[in-house]
Parts: C-alpha cells; sequence; structure tokens
C-alpha cells in the first residue's frame, strides 16, 4: 500500500503504438499518477513524448530502471507482446508494482506464474484490458443487470476491420515467439468482455485464417463459446472484413440490442484528444446509439434507440492509483488474464484440429 500525497511515479516501458496512443496519455490524466520515465532508444519516440509530455525523462533499456526501483511507484508495460514476461518479471524481482499490455503471456501457465510471483511479493500484478470501458459494453452491462433482455442466450462480438494491405511488424509476424497475430490480439479483446459479461467458457470452438497474400498470422479468426451458464458467444476478429457486421448483437428471452461502431476513444487518443481536456470525452452522437427491441429490424427503424454510455478508459487507470494507494484488487486481474489466456489457447489448438475443445472451470 503508498501513501497518499505526491503522485506515483511511473515508468512505461515501450512508446510505440501502445505506448504512445494509450498508456502515456491515459497515465497524464489520471489524478494521482504522474508519467516519469519512458524506456525508448528511439530518438524519433523520444521527441514525440518530450513534445507532449515535456518534463519526462528517457531510458535506455528497462534494466536501468531497476538500478533506481526506489524512485518509481509503478512499471507499465507496453512493449512488445514477446517481452512482456521477461520484462514483468524483472519488474516485480525489483519490488515494481506492474500494468502489462494484453495479452499478458503467450499462455495462461505463463500467466499464472507471473501473477504466484506477484502475490509472493505482496505486488499489483494488472492488465490493461481497456475494451471494459468501450461505451458498447458498458451499455450492454447496463442492459443486462437491468434486466431488458431477459436471459440472455446468445452474444455476437465482431472486431472487424478492412486493411487489405499488410502494414508489417511484429504484430503481423508468424513466428510463435512473437505472439502475433489477431486471435492474440482483437481475440484478448472480445474473449476478456464475454468472459466478464456471461462467466467462464466450458467449449471453445475457433477458426483462424490467413487470408491476405503474404500474411503469416492469422488475419480473420472466429470463436465459439459455450458458457457454464448456457450462453452462447460468438466471437470475431478480422483485418478482411469488407463489410463490417454490428459490433454486437445480442439475442436474449425477451428483446436483442444491436450496436454498430466502434467505441470513438481510440480514434480520438489517435488524434491527440485527450480525457480531462473539454468536455464530452467518450461521448458518441445519438445517430450511433445501439437499438432494443423483439421480431423487428433495427435496420428498418425496429426497436426503439438506447443511449450509449460514454465510454471512459480513464477508469483503468484511476482504478490502479487506487489500488496502489489503498491496497484494493486493480481494475483487472492477473487471473482473470489467463482464464482468457486458457480460452485463447484453447481456441488455437481448435483452429489447428478443426474440433471444440471441452475446459474445465476453475474455482
Amino acid at each position: 500500500m503508498t501513501g497518499t500525497g505526491t503522485p506515483l511515479r511511473v515508468g512505461l516501458v515501450g512508446y510505440g503504438l501502445a505506448g504512445s496512443v494509450f498508456h502515456a496519455p491515459l497515465i497524464a490524466a489520471t489524478d494521482g499518477l504522474a508519467l516519469d520515465t519512458v524506456v525508448t532508444s528511439s530518438p524519433e519516440r523520444r521527441k514525440q513524448a518530450r513534445a507532449e509530455f515535456p518534463g519526462v525523462r528517457f531510458a535506455a533499456s528497462p534494466d536501468e530502471l531497476w538500478q533506481r526501483a526506489d524512485s518509481l511507484d509503478l512499471i507499465v508495460i507496453a512493449s512488445p507482446n514477446k517481452t512482456h514476461v521477461p520484462i514483468a518479471t524483472a519488474a516485480l524481482k525489483a519490488g515494481l508494482p506492474v500494468v502489462v499490455d494484453k495479452p499478458v503471456a503467450g499462455s495462461a501457465a505463463e500467466a499464472r506464474e507471473l501473477a504466484a510471483l506477484a502475490e509472493e511479493r505482496g505486488l499489483l500484478l494488472s492488465v490493461f484490458q481497456n475494451r471494459r470501458w468501450d461505451n458498447d459494453f458498458l451499455t450492454l452491462a447496463r442492459l443486462i443487470a437491468a434486466g431488458e433482455l431477459g436471459d440472455v442466450q446468445r452474444f455476437e462480438s465482431r472486431f472487424e476491420r478492412w486493411r487489405p494491405q499488410l502494414k508489417g511488424g511484429w504484430r503481423e509476424s508468424g513466428a510463435a515467439e512473437e505472439i502475433g497475430g489477431l486471435l492474440y490480439d482483437l481475440g484478448s479483446h472480445v474473449v476478456d468482455q464475454a468472459l466478464v459479461l456471461f462467466g467462464p467458457a466450458v467449449r471453445v470452438y475457433a477458426e483462424a485464417d490467413v487470408r491476405r497474400p503474404g500474411a503469416e498470422a492469422d488475419d480473420d479468426t472466429f470463436i465459439a463459446l459455450t458458457h457454464a451458464n448456457g450462453v452462447r458467444s460468438h466471437l470475431y476478429a478480422s483485418a478482411t472484413t469488407a463489410q463490417l457486421g454490428p459490433r454486437f448483437r445480442v439475442l436474449g428471452s425477451a428483446a436483442g440490442y444491436v450496436k454498430h461502431g466502434l467505441d470513438p476513444q481510440e480514434a480520438d487518443l489517435r488524434e491527440g484528444r485527450r480525457p480531462g481536456r473539454g468536455p464530452g470525452w467518450g461521448v458518441e452522437p445519438e445517430s450511433l446509439w445501439g437499438r432494443i427491441g423483439a421480431g423487428e429490424s433495427p435496420l428498418t427503424g425496429g426497436g426503439h434507440p438506447v443511449e450509449t454510455e460514454p465510454g471512459d478508459y480513464p477508469a483503468y487507470y484511476a482504478g490502479i492509483a487506487t489500488a496502489l494507494r489503498e491496497g484494493t484488487a486493480p481494475p483487472v486481474t492477473a487471473h482473470e488474464a489467463a482464464a482468457a489466456l486458457d480460452v485463447l489457447e484453447a481456441a488455437r489448438r481448435s483452429a489447428r484440429e478443426g474440433t471444440a475443445v471441452t475446459l474445465e472451470v476453475r474455482s
């Protein structure tokens, strides 16, 4: 537990897409946190970070942070996937709490080993599952809690893009050690959301395809889950979707909910907009609200519109600050991340073998 007073000093490892677009702006916008050091050896990325955060310090490697661990209060790991486990392990052994971007590891076993190390050292370990604070997810959770859909029977979730040309980089690498491909990238989001909403999965079936010429890793993936409570989730993650489907289509015994379009927060962050600077963060126009109804098509105006909750990525780091100061549980635990990795590993096996995989529910 860390006392109140001066802001908690954060060391951010990595300043690529995840570090510069998501973590650094959200850390800086959180009361009680201060972005102290960015680890990057790139002159261009240092220039970019210094322009937005003039007082930030730099390190060329994570090892420099361990040498002055007593001057930091939290390490955030936003480096390539293959580095997550070794850097998190080193940070925890240096006595530092850790936030890791998803996926925390390449396997559930590695995630649980990290969780055990954090528990042994009495340190916070959390995973950045920011899509729990997407506007559509928050809205759906509200509708389910209010019983407006009745008993949910089927959950369809799509994270689809149209990117017919490869961008290159480790995320599209087929090398196993890179932990690339959409199954572990966007799949980490859609699986986590399904487990949060409907609980553990007991059966997993998946299809993972490589569609684009020259691609090495899966770029068009489908996962079907049967949850222990009987709900079925159909989850899509694709970079090759020429016509995008609804983000959510949720069918219940009393009504269904259909929502199109992505939460605006990522686009806003990419364009330099920042939470706390002006009103309306995470708010979308009424024209994008989802619709709820029964027996009618939302495409022809069936059902009625449901106001979308504002998206709230800042809530994640606010929860981290509270957990560090008060010793409470973080907003996402490593064990929750491990449960999602159980599903992703089963999906990878299912896609490879062409069969469904049964999972045991952990207590």
